[in-house]
């Protein structure tokens, strides 16, 4: 086989794929008897094919591969058997193989004794903008940025993760259980990146690839108990991260100053390497047959002790590392109790202390204190506790009454605020109430109302004077919340089920001075709505419509020393549509067809203006739509063979304008299709036994 035509098979493998594996799976699992005739007498399918895409489409196939118009193939496996004289099974499943995005599962396990699995998976991400860039080394530590700027020859930045996973369980007299797992993750390529301005250059963007070469590995241990009343399970989790790239030491760019010595702002250090470790126990106790109570308690160890890259600093005191050190101590319990027949208890209490041992140390003792020049780190240690009270009861005439009470609240530890101002605590108090009624065998409804107030302590005031004294954070700002939720659920006739639901709720957020900066108001607003319908044991529909909307009314001004210095609003806000249909139907004994439609369309809006000072232009509104038809109709030759057609429709239509007219110091810019069409026909042969 040539290596172009091994290219295309393997580009066809992960193309059809995910449509025909999918939608197959579910017609084989499509009766109940099927389903008991696999697992009492294992077997297999293989699936083949081939399909063609109509044009290039980056953000089709930006998780797949499947980006780039031509021929793919396709190939799967699911196979299983069971050996009957030691009741031992063997499975092997593999999914999108021959292409970037593949799944390899292999098994061998005895049911309720012992089983051990291995896995390889592989994900590709692309990016979904074209980098026109001169900039050379992409994908190395070493990239070299052109001076005079010029324009460069068009890049698609990808990163691809590659894990293998290994697991093993063992029970023990029927109560104990032992499970052992290990994954290593490697990920490999280059995304976006730049560094900004420097002094005596005001305004230099340049474009700097961060490369991405990196292992993330998971292992850990759990040991489980259960008995009649006990339930328990102790076990440790811990996680590696190496970062083989520890700096870009970047080439070229704009001299300082118009002279000929290069930016001084290099090294830059890239994610360091970190480690965590964690020891749990959860489990629950059954303390009478209508009492039951939860618990867990855990402890992470997490450090970052890497060498800092660059050169040595000069600051005397500070040694070669951050000497990074977080303490997460975790303790939750619960109860749930049915004390009379009508009424349900339930209580639950959780405690989290994040403490962070970062020694605070001052790695620039010449910073002037101008915004975030100080050169002191900034560690953050929170304790978080999280409560809940409720009851329920039932109520004559089908009613069922539900109240509940919750309480947040979080203590932070912090540095010294340099932009913007904290707070050492708040405190979150919710009141819920919810009225439940079936109204006949056919009408289900409910309602509830929840009301929350959020305060605390004062703010402590930032290192910069100013303005910034006068901005109240979105998460920590006093706050008043109302919210409604209402659902419904009907079925007019045993073939047809319509669901409703919608929530909205309303925020007021309250400043103790007059004048305060940040958010002001907001809102939110989703509704959803659902439909099936049962034509006959052979066709059904589904067809369902969501709406989505937030807003958020922000106060903020620029600086009154600067020159034009004004007061400004935004009505920041989001609003979704989404409508999806999907049916499915078996016109003959050999013949299944289906279909599945999804649209929606997204609107980001701005809306800024001045509230004093001279007049301001707001961003203009972003808008994206998406279109997704996918159809296939499924054939059988024989009673386990036969034939299976695709067909996928795609589109991607958007005015987002990021980085319109944008251009890097160094001449790079961004591009994308703004109006991404794509077709998709496959054809596949199946074969099981």
């Amino acid at each position: 086989m040539s290596p172009g035509y091994r290219r295309i098979f393997r580009l066809t493998v992960a193309a059809v794929l995910p449509l025909s594996w999918g939608l197959a799976s579910a017609a084989q699992a499509g009766a109940d008897g099927e389903r008991l005739l696999r697992l009492t007498r294992p077997g297999g399918t293989v699936e083949i094919g081939t399909g063609y895409l109509s044009s290039d489409g980056i953000r089709f196939g930006q998780y797949s591969g499947v980006r780039e118009e031509g021929a793919y193939g396709l190939l799967n496996v699911d196979a299983a058997r069971r050996f009957d004289a030691s009741g031992t099974w063997l499975r092997l499943t593999g999914r999108n193989l021959g292409f970037d995005n593949r799944e390899l599962r292999f098994e061998h396990r005895r049911q309720g004794s012992w089983g051990y699995h291995i896995d390889f998976s592989q994900t590709p991400r692309y990016e979904p903008f074209t980098v026109h860039t001169a900039v050379t080394g992409i994908g190395s530590p070493t990239p070299a940025i052109p001076f005079p700027s010029r324009p460069g020859e068009p890049h698609v930045l990808k990163t691809e993760r590659s894990a293998v996973g290994f697991g093993v369980n063992r029970s023990f007299a029927g109560k104990l259980d032992l499970q052992l797992y290990f994954r290593n993750e490697e990920k490999d390529g280059a995304r976006v990146f730049g560094r900004g301005t420097r002094p005596n250059l005001a305004g230099v963007f340049e474009f700097v690839p961060e490369p991405i070469n990196s292992t993330t590995r998971q292992f850990g241990a759990t040991l489980g108990y259960g008995g009649k009343r006990l339930q328990v399970s102790a076990g440790y989790y811990g996680t590696v991260y190496d970062n083989r790239y520890t700096a870009l030491d970047v080439a070229g760019g704009s001299p300082v100053g118009g002279g000929n010595a290069l930016n001084a702002y290099t090294p830059i250090a890239l994610p360091p390497d970190n480690q965590s470790h964690q020891v749990f126990v959860t489990g629950g106790y059954n303390l009478t047959p209508t009492t039951r109570g939860t618990f867990k308690a855990a402890y992470t160890h997490a450090t970052q002790n890497n060498v800092f890259a660059g050169v040595p600093l000069l600051t005397p005191g500070i040694g070669t590392s951050l000497r990074g050190r977080v303490g997460t101590l975790l303790l939750q319990g619960g109860v749930t109790a049915r004390p009379l027949p009508k009424l349900s208890l339930l209580a639950n209490i959780r405690y989290e202390d994040r403490d962070d041992r970062t020694p605070i140390l001052d790695y620039n003792p010449l910073a002037t204190g101008n915004y975030g020049y100080l050169g002191i780190n900034q560690p953050f240690s929170m304790k978080t506790l999280n409560a809940r009270l409720e009851a329920s009861y039932a109520l004559p005439a089908g009613l069922r009454l539900t109240g509940g009470l919750d309480f947040d609240q979080r203590r932070r530890e912090y540095g010294i605020p340099i932009v913007v101002r904290h707070r050492p605590r708040t405190d979150e108090r919710s009141y819920r109430v919810e009225l439940r009624r079936s109204m006949s065998e056919t009408l289900t409804g409910s309602i509830s109302y929840i009301h929350s107030d959020r305060d605390g302590s004062g703010f402590m005031g930032t290192a910069t004077p100013g303005y910034p004294d006068l901005v109240s954070p979105i998460n920590l700002a006093d706050r008043s919340r109302h919210r409604v939720r209402a659902s419904i659920t009907w079925t007019p006739m045993d073939p047809l089920t319509l669901q409703f639901a919608m929530s909205e709720s309303r925020d007021d957020y309250r400043h103790p001075d007059a004048g305060r900066l940040g958010p002001q108001a907001g809102m939110s607003r989703d509704y959803a709505l659902d439909a099936t319908y049962t034509f006959s044991d052979a066709w059904q529909a589904t067809l369902w419509y969501s709406r989505n909307e937030t807003r958020l009314e922000q106060l903020s001004r620029t600086d009154p020393a600067t020159a034009g210095g004004r007061l400004w609003a935004a009505a920041l806000g989001n609003r979704s549509n989404s409508f999806g249909l999907s049916a499915n139907g078996k016109p003959s004994h050999r013949l299944d067809v289906g279909s599945d439609v999804y649209y929606s369309d997204i609107t980001d809006r701005y809306r800024q203006r001045a509230l004093a000072g001279p007049a301001i232009a707001s961003l203009p509104n972003i808008s994206t739509e998406l279109v997704n038809m996918r159809l296939y109709a499924k054939y059988a030759l024989l009673k386990n063979a036969g034939l299976r057609l695709d067909y996928i429709h795609n589109r991607f239509r958007t005015d987002e304008w990021t980085w319109t007219g944008w251009t890097f110091s160094d001449g790079t810019r961004l591009s994308q299709n703004p109006n991404q069409v794509v077709h998709f026909i496959g054809i596949s042969g199946y074969y099981s036994w």
